[in-house]
């Protein structure tokens, strides 16, 4: 099995080169380009550099990606680009975008929450694959079925990831329809989150709500929901995440599984335990994107701890009571 593994330019130069180093075990490294918006926040934004400073170190990194001879995949993953969804405008900056990646880096793919621009890059790039966003939240057959014209492979809904039963049916169709399925293993979001569409609409507009005057803040309810500490008993029970210990179990199903490292703040942690070890000693949460450590402290939830049951429908996860420890415990 191989990796999808997305850059971060906050994380710098080392981590282009540990990437570098396990390019045998990645498909593709997944970015947004610039400001545009995405499914995280703008990559570009730092405080250290000017914004085309940031672009250009961010060129630069991905030139040395690609000339490793690692595919990278482009995201336009966006939930939402406000009055541009549809405009001319939008759409020859997204195709000049892509030819721009193209031309420079060893581009392979598109990922995208928006149908229309799933349309746009098969009719003006049609080598490329199209690849349908985790945010489009597809775990159905009739779901794909929908908007099979416009994409050659799809992310499964993460609240399926530890369902064998569903994640086969999904595979046999798209076997059958000349498509691909893939996953993401280590999102930290919770399963059917009811401000999740919200949630993800706010960051698509990050740059401008930034701008505001806000009367509030928000970063998610997982927060406050994990506070309470009887639902970080429920943690994993609510999450679709995979333990690299268990990450195995998937070999035979997907041929990558996309690995969540834009916005970590130790994503080399991430690729050790993936890649290198297949285990993880230490807290799950810095495994997960979004990371919930700061909002259980002084607690970790101690993933050496953690008891995997299987068998053909699925995989349980057991005894999170034992391993929810202090962190003076742990030490």
């Amino acid at each position: 099995m191989k990796f999808f593994v997305g850059y971060q330019l906050f994380a710098g130069s080392e981590f282009v080169k540990s990437i570098i180093k396990r390019k045998e075990s990645i498909s593709e490294v997944y970015f947004s380009w610039g400001d545009l918006p995405n499914g995280r926040s703008i990559q570009t934004d730092r405080s250290d550099m000017t914004p085309w400073e940031a672009q250009q170190k961010q060129f630069d990194d991905l030139k040395k990606i690609s000339g490793s001879g690692i595919n990278t995949n482009l995201l336009f993953n966006a939930t939402c680009y406000g009055k541009d969804s549809l405009s001319k405008s939008f759409f020859e900056k997204v195709g000049d975008i892509t030819d721009y990646c193209l031309q420079n880096l060893r581009l392979s793919s598109v990922t995208t929450a928006s149908p229309l621009i799933a349309k746009f890059i098969k009719a003006n790039f049609p080598h490329l694959c199209v690849r349908a966003s985790v945010n489009m939240e597809i775990g159905s057959i009739e779901g794909m079925e929908y908007v099979e014209e416009y994409f050659d492979s799809f992310y499964m809904k993460r609240e399926l990831n530890r369902n064998f039963l569903k994640i086969r049916e999904l595979k046999n169709w798209c076997e059958t329809n000349g498509k691909t399925l893939y996953a993401l293993a280590n999102s930290g979001c919770l399963n059917n989150c009811s401000a999740h569409i919200f949630h993800d609409n706010l960051v698509s507009h990050e740059g401008e709500i930034l701008a505001m005057n806000n009367g509030y803040a928000f970063s998610g309810i997982c927060h406050g929901f994990l506070k309470k500490k009887d639902n970080v008993y429920k943690i994993l029970d609510n999450t679709g995440f995979i333990r690299p210990e268990d990450i195995y179990l998937y070999e035979d199903v997907f041929p990558a599984v996309k690995l969540a490292t834009r916005v970590s703040s130790n994503p080399e942690k991430i690729l050790r335990a993936y890649l290198d070890n297949r285990k993880h000693s230490g807290s799950v949460f810095d495994l997960l994107e979004p990371n919930h450590s700061g909002t259980i402290y002084p607690y970790v939830l101690e993933n050496s701890l953690i008891k995997a049951e299987f068998d053909e429908t699925g995989i349980r996860y057991t005894g999170i009571e034992n391993s929810l420890i202090k962190l003076e415990e742990q030490l």
